[in-house]
């Protein structure tokens, strides 16, 4: 159901302040009280990024603004109105008038904790810049406000700028004392767990590493994630309360491990990523092992199928000759397995794809789960596995918000029955993973069922297994096809068909992003060699397939910082490791396209 439209009532808002004032006696400010005023509002015109500002989809731009060099630009989407807000230390008993100027359709400026009567205002349409202002007195108790803008649902980006908060400034105190006691605690080869002293009167500690601040945390532990294994690091935090922030507390000194790369770590510096039909035909006919190029790196087996989509029951049955005239028996396929590997390839199992529904809803499936394929990585001699679960494999309970600490049991088994098969074989062990679009990238912008519920559970759901695992992760390769819209951290939505949609996928995967838009609740950047992009071989194999020459400007951009196109990513990565594409048998229709140009780039 649509939501409707903001009333009129402004005229209102005007009305009641007035009826306000006269209550309280208060006609007017005196030019000595406006002269004693001060404009509160913490990087008001956002020429430090987001800075004293907490926003739900926001971001700053070069472009328009009204002053300085900055300005906020902010997009609503689905249940999400774009909300930027900062608390403001005030006076009881006091005058304020808030004041900004705004771009685009239904933009709405206000007020709220004032103690008295909570203002807002808004433009309707505003093509260039209009000024909104409202006012409001403070009740006789409060010494915090909140300000904010906001847009309107369905109604694309607003612009702000030059937003102030004239009035009395409240009494702020001091700020805190510096924390004692800091100390590390569980050290791994990407995180350092931190906790320290509580201090009096703080609200929140700020987190430094090397000298940088990271984060910010209300309680008095932390863990700092995205770390280089084998690596020093120098930590500090800082007390924080309305009246400012401590002094750095001393510092302390970690060592990340050196920890495993998940496995096929004698891969090369970049590698091609390939799906084999091993276990049906289609229109791209059927290929046996030994006749695959030897520029295929890592050759996944498609597919592995559960025996019904709860048991765990992994079978991997090659495809009969009856539907693949031409395919080889059993000791000629283990025979060309041992010969790809001779030639330092790894063959994998593929779990799932898009017939092969998975959920482990209990402990007896995912036991079922680590036996079975086992027993088929053991009959095969394979190298190790991986996970390409769709459709509604993955899925988030309500009650599900944080994807550093999942609940929910088809999420928590994949885990722990995915750390099982990890320490079973060893550092050797290559684990590789397949999602969708729809369970990466679009969990920037929707986690799970959502604040309020209503959103389509799977969004972001493989978030906690790749966060959980990205210690034991050899590639993760996004289906960059397939796939609806996304955003990216430019806050626009990029579509499939050119470089710049796997430009700003992969960006996100290489930079890290804000869960739901939380800035509390970043999802750590991954390696660049941890990360393939994935493509369609040719048009027939899948929606979004790109020309060469859009591969190879893909490509440029990651690696070299060069045809980037309307995107600006946020680094360059030579260690990108390389392409997964769907797939082999579909890239030996089209001639090898697909290959050749791999080939020709890394070659």
């Amino acid at each position: 159901m649509e939501r409707s439209r903001p009333l009129a009532r402004r005229s209102l808002v005007t009305l009641l302040t007035a009826a306000a004032l006269a209550a309280s006696g208060t006609t007017a400010l005196s030019s000595a009280a406006r002269a004693a005023d001060a404009d509160l509002a913490r990087n008001g015109g956002f020429e430090s990024g987001l800075d004293g500002w907490t926003c739900t989809a926001g971001t700053t731009v070069t472009s328009p603004v009204r002053s300085g060099t900055s300005a906020l630009k902010a997009t609503p989407a689905g249940a999400d109105n774009a909300r930027c807000a900062q608390t403001v230390t005030v006076k009881p008993n006091s005058q304020y008038t808030l004041t900004g100027h705004v771009r685009g359709t239904y933009v709405h400026l206000g007020a709220s904790g004032t103690g008295t009567t909570d203002v807002s205002t808004w433009a309707q349409s505003a093509p260039d810049w209009q000024q909104l202002t409202t006012t409001f007195r403070t009740g006789p108790s409060t010494t915090r406000v909140t300000i904010y803008t906001h847009g309107w649902y369905g109604t694309g980006a607003y612009h702000a700028d030059d937003i102030s908060l004239t009035g009395p400034g409240g009494e702020t105190g001091q700020p805190p004392a510096t924390p004692g006691g800091l100390r590390t605690g569980s050290v791994t080869s990407s995180s350092v767990g931190l906790s320290w002293s509580p201090v009096a009167g703080a609200t929140g500690y700020g987190v430094y590493r090397d000298g940088t601040k990271v984060g910010t945390v209300t309680g008095t532990s932390t863990t700092v994630t995205g770390l280089t294994p084998s690596t020093a690091y120098a930590f500090q935090v800082t007390a924080v309360n309305d009246a400012g922030e401590s002094a750095r507390s001393a510092t302390v000194t970690a060592t990340t491990t050196e920890g495993s790369d998940g496995g096929g770590s004698d891969l090369p510096a970049h590698a091609l990523v390939g799906y084999l039909h091993a276990t049906f035909a289609n229109g791209s006919g059927y290929t046996r092992l030994a006749d695959v190029p030897d520029s295929w790196d890592v050759i996944d087996l498609a597919f592995g199928e559960p025996t019904s989509v709860t048991s765990g029951d992994i079978r991997f049955e090659r495809c009969p000759v009856t539907e693949c005239p031409n395919v080889e028996s059993d000791a000629e396929f283990k025979a060309a397995i041992k010969a790809k590997q001779a030639a330092g390839k790894k063959v994998l199992i593929s779990i799932g794809g898009q017939n092969g529904q998975v959920q482990l809803t209990t402990t007896a499936a995912r036991d079922a789960f680590v036996s079975s394929v086992s027993k088929i990585i053991d009959e095969y001699g394979l190298d190790g596995l991986d996970i390409d679960f769709e459709g509604h494999s993955l899925s988030l309970n309500a009650d599900d918000t944080d994807f550093r600490n999942p609940k929910t049991p088809v999420i928590v088994n994949l885990i722990s029955a995915l750390k099982t098969l990890k320490a079973k074989y060893g550092d050797d062990f290559v684990l590789t993973m397949a999602p969708e679009t729809f369970f990466v990238q679009l969990g920037y912008q929707y986690y799970g069922t959502g604040k309020w519920g209503g959103q389509d559970p799977r969004a972001g759901a493989y978030l906690p297994v790749i966060h959980a695992l990205r210690d034991d992760l050899t590639l993760l390769h996004v289906q960059d096809y397939n796939s609806g819209p996304i955003m990216g951290l430019d806050n626009q939505y990029h579509s499939m068909g050119g470089a710049d949609f796997h430009i700003a996928m992969t960006d996100m995967l290489l930079t890290g992003f804000p869960v739901a838009g939380d800035a509390n609740n970043v999802f750590p950047p991954l390696r660049p060699e941890q990360v393939a992009i994935g493509m369609p071989a040719s048009t027939n194999a899948g929606n979004g397939h790109v020309s060469p020459a859009e591969v190879t400007k893909t490509l440029n951009c990651l690696t070299r910082k060069t045809d980037c196109g309307s995107y600006a990513t946020h680094g360059t990565w030579p260690a990108l490791r390389g392409l997964m594409t769907w797939s082999i048998n579909w890239d030996r229709y089209g001639g090898w396209e697909f290959q050749k140009n791999f080939d020709a780039y890394f070659g």
